[in-house]
């Protein structure tokens, strides 16, 4: 399904942030199906508790979900920065500081994790 350029921008009012034209939306299908492999995975790694596999298995596939999930983190930081982070500073003001912030934060979190 395409989408026009006035529905990739149309504002979400889900959580109070306008997220007006969200970075990540050209790669929303890449995005999608590495999140749907990460999911099976996930499911691998219950199957295999279930199953009682050896220890170092699961913690191999732990790992490779960990390692996964953080490409999908990058990715989405990379857009945010170049996409929303950018807008914000080219309009300046409050929206910018805000952004600014906001991408801050997010790196903040990942490196913590």
């Amino acid at each position: 399904m395409a989408t026009t350029p006035a529905a990739t921008h149309a504002p979400a009012e889900t959580d109070g942030h306008d997220h007006a034209g969200h970075g990540y939306i050209t790669e929303k299908d890449a995005y999608l199906k590495r999140l749907k492999r990460i999911e099976g995975q996930a499911r691998g790694l219950q199957r295999m508790v279930e199953e009682d596999k050896y220890c170092i298995d699961i913690l191999t596939q732990v790992s490779a979900m960990t390692k996964a999930l953080q490409a999908v983190a990058m990715g989405l930081l990379e857009d945010h920065i170049s996409h929303c982070v950018v807008d914000a500073a080219v309009a300046g003001g409050p929206e910018a500081d805000a952004k600014i912030k906001e991408a801050t934060d997010a790196i903040a979190r990942l490196v913590r994790s």
